[in-house]
């Protein structure tokens, strides 16, 4: 199979996400142990791709510094900025003149996954395709435009929003392409396009496919909820990445620190640095990033505590997350996708919970907060 060129569209600002993504591209949002975009880096890599382009837009400067050029992944990566946002096909036009003129992968940067890219190749080679779209399966399929099959693959027609009657299949586009260059033909330029609205249309019954995933881990890590989901899925190794290899020793980094009577769940994570208080709990789901601290007789379920960040004795985390350097005071509770910004300082006695957030730098007095 020959080597091909990936295309990577990390353009978007990752408003659902704030405040992580207040200060930072959300492509370097920390997930687990590393950048978001590390996962799909890891992942392009493993189906040996070896050339990377990707197309950023907002604090693109933030992710060249953290991604670097990609050595790091057994990658070259060239980096494009949009000047302006011109949608999906239109930031395509940006990596044109440093794709060579074969086939490549056009991939939506916000995605955890783990389907098979070379299968998807190799069918695309086989039935000749113009463009061979990812699809996979959704238990609800009224919440999504869903593609349409004929039984050799090909695609014939997409369907936005359905009613429930309207249903006869359950696939979804996964927001990864496999592409002929003649692609670029159907692109208007110095203009925003959407590859999916204008674009897709035009190649049905024109060598457009699908290639179905079924069995394959895959989720736009969107919102807090899925943020939270993900970070789960991970610890558990529902999704394989290169977690797992670090996991298979146990949570507890051997740079951490636990205190006596301290209890932490195989499926969660206390990184190299942090320390966890006498009796503290430490449940499924959980980080606890390098350098932080967690205080005595606190309660973490499906908590992510980042890098730095200090949780007061018996605080109680559950379904949350907290930022950089963040500091809450003791016996603060954060339930319900409650989000705390980077450096933001949230003093005792506060209740957070129904996706309550607090912005980075804030500082939140005594009992101010139950919600």
């Amino acid at each position: 199979m020959a080597s091909t060129q990936a295309v990577i569209l990390v353009g978007g600002k990752g408003t659902r996400l704030r405040p992580l993504t207040s200060n930072r591209p959300k492509p370097i949002v920390p997930l687990v142990d590393r950048p978001f975009m590390a996962y799909m880096l890891e992942w392009v890599a493993s189906h040996g791709i070896t050339d990377v382009v990707m197309c950023c837009g907002f604090l693109a400067d933030q992710m060249v510094e953290e991604i670097g050029d990609g050595e790091a992944y057994g990658l070259h990566i060239t980096w494009v900025s949009e000047p302006e946002p011109r949608g999906t096909a239109g930031a395509l036009w940006y990596a044109h003149p440093h794709l060579r003129d074969e086939r490549f992968l056009m991939l939506n940067g916000d995605v955890l996954t783990d389907m098979d890219l070379s299968a998807q190749i190799a069918q695309h080679e086989r039935t000749g395709a113009t463009g061979t779209l990812a699809l996979v399966p959704v238990e609800d399929p009224t919440a999504y435009g869903l593609v349409r099959l004929h039984e050799d693959q090909s695609v014939r027609g997409f369907l936005e929003k359905p009613t429930p009657e309207q249903i006869d299949t359950d696939l979804i586009s996964a927001g990864a392409y496999v592409l002929e260059p003649s692609i670029f033909d159907l692109i208007p330029k110095d203009r925003l396009v959407s590859i999916e609205r204008e674009v897709w249309p035009k190649l049905v019954g024109h060598g457009l496919y699908g290639c179905v995933h079924r069995g394959k881990y895959w989720m736009d890590i969107g919102t807090p909820q899925r943020y939270l989901e993900g970070t789960q899925d991970i610890l558990a190794w529902r999704v394989r990445t290169k977690v797992a290899e670090r996991l298979r020793d146990g949570p507890v980094d051997p740079g951490a620190t636990v205190g006596d009577g301290a209890v932490v769940d195989r499926a969660s994570l206390v990184d190299t640095g942090a320390r966890v208080g006498d009796r503290a709990t430490i449940g499924a789901g959980s980080i606890v990033g390098p350098g932080a601290t967690i205080g005595d007789d606190a309660i973490l379920q499906n908590a992510v505590v980042l890098a730095g960040a200090t949780v007061g004795a018996g605080a109680r985390l559950r379904d949350c997350i907290v930022g950089i350097d963040a500091v809450l005071g003791d016996g603060v509770v954060m339930s319900d996708a409650a989000m705390v910004g980077d450096g933001a300082h949230v003093a005792e006695g506060n209740v957070l919970s129904h996706g309550l957030r607090v912005g980075p730098g804030a500082q939140v007095a005594p009992g101010t907060l139950w919600f």
